[in-house]
């Protein structure tokens, strides 16, 4: 028999049914880009009398080692094998399972019981997603936005924001670990907008996990602010607050753990992200939107070829813009990753920034990407913000 082809979620079914008191070893490995361990090896340990999970992976010296429960190890192979491996092999008693997942979250899976090849449990193709805020189950801040009826059904036409709100949800939770929980967490959200993804976050780490948060919304839009203020007090979200004003000469905090930037428009991303940097936040997620600036600087006699077209030009500049910010935070300690946010037949900036400020985060300059630049001939506003290199 050959391999099946299953859905993300058939796969996940298929390792948790085997992740029990038979379960031997596992192995997630063929890594999708560079800065990550080549595997992390999974296998079996009892903690206080609990079955739990301990992963491994080395760094060519050490091992260093993370325990997990079921869930959780589950949420954590799911990330890997979306974003930063291809593929896992799993061994219990008297079974093995291998599965080699493309980009698109489809994995080609091949299971052997006692030696024969048999069919992985098919959870149906139609079944419905699991969601952090789930379907038929109602959220104020949905219904007053108009995302979900009174009883919790999603209206139609905004499916696609309800799947939006859960899609960054997801990218939350993952960070979460970067954030202590016993204390009062501050984040901000720079342009803010409507503030649906701000009032799900909100409602996601302080109802939902019990997080301690204290949020900011920032906007331009004074009517936006009214609206939002409003919900927020209806709501009795009394540690949300919002303020108009502009993000470059935003003085409001001292000190920040988490800063989220959704759909600034051009360098107003920069200047989120230099603030973030000053303010050592822990976890960056940043939306970039209109990447105007490189676009009237980048110029290469040796790419002429492709820059005489002007949409590949717009998209060659968008795409080095966040390029170019993703080294720049890893110059200043952060673990970075580009990430797709939401399918591209829903909106072309779908590109999500996420940073993790590591625990030992150092300055550390990076001469290839400087020589990189000035290859394009660019000068990023953020570059001079944060190295202060002239433009």
């Amino acid at each position: 028999m050959g391999p099946q082809k299953l859905y993300m979620e058939q796969l996940m079914a298929a390792l948790a049914e085997h992740l029990n008191d038979n379960f031997l070893h596992a192995t997630v490995s063929k890594k999708r880009r560079g800065g990550i361990p080549d595997r992390v090896k999974i296998r079996p340990v009892c903690i206080k009398g609990e079955n739990c999970f301990q992963t491994a992976v080395s760094d060519g010296k050490k091992e260093f080692h993370k325990n997990y429960r079921k869930e959780d190890l589950l949420q954590q192979i799911e990330v890997w094998l979306r974003e930063d491996y291809k593929q896992i092999q799993m061994d219990a008693a008297g079974v093995s399972l291998q599965a080699l997942v493309n980009k698109k979250g489809k994995a080609a899976v091949r299971l052997r019981e006692n030696g024969l090849f048999k069919e992985a449990p098919a959870a149906q193709h139609n079944r419905q997603k699991h969601y952090l805020l789930e379907e038929g189950v109602p959220v104020p801040f949905l219904v007053d936005l108009g995302v979900m009826t009174s009883e919790g059904r999603i209206v139609k036409e905004h499916y696609r924001k309800f799947r939006q709100i859960n899609r960054f949800l997801e990218f939350v939770e993952d960070v979460l670990p970067a954030l202590e929980k016993g204390r009062e967490i501050t984040i901000v959200d720079f342009g803010c907008g409507k503030s649906y993804l701000t009032f799900a976050m909100y409602y996601y780490l302080h109802v939902k996990r019990g997080y301690d948060v204290r949020m900011t919304g920032l906007d331009l839009k004074q009517d936006v602010i009214e609206m939002c203020s409003a919900l927020a007090e209806k709501y009795g979200y009394d540690k949300l607050t919002f303020q108009t004003g502009d993000i470059a000469s935003y003085e409001g905090a001292d000190s920040v753990d988490m800063v989220v930037t959704l759909h600034a428009c051009d360098t107003a991303t920069d200047y989120a992200l230099q603030k973030a940097v000053q303010w050592k936040a822990d976890v960056i997620l940043s939306v970039p939107c209109c990447q105007h600036e490189l676009n009237g600087q980048i110029a290469s006699e040796l790419m002429q070829p492709v820059l005489k077209y002007g949409l590949v030009k717009e998209r060659m500049a968008a795409l080095l813009t966040d390029a170019f910010r993703g080294n720049l935070l890893e110059e200043q300690g952060y673990q970075v990753q580009l990430m797709e946010f939401i399918d591209m037949e829903h909106t072309p900036k779908n590109i999500l920034i996420r940073a993790v400020r590591k625990r030992s985060a150092k300055k550390e300059p990076n001469r290839q990407l400087s020589e990189c630049m000035a290859a394009w001939n660019v000068k990023p506003l953020l570059d001079e913000l944060l190295n202060g290199r002239a433009r």
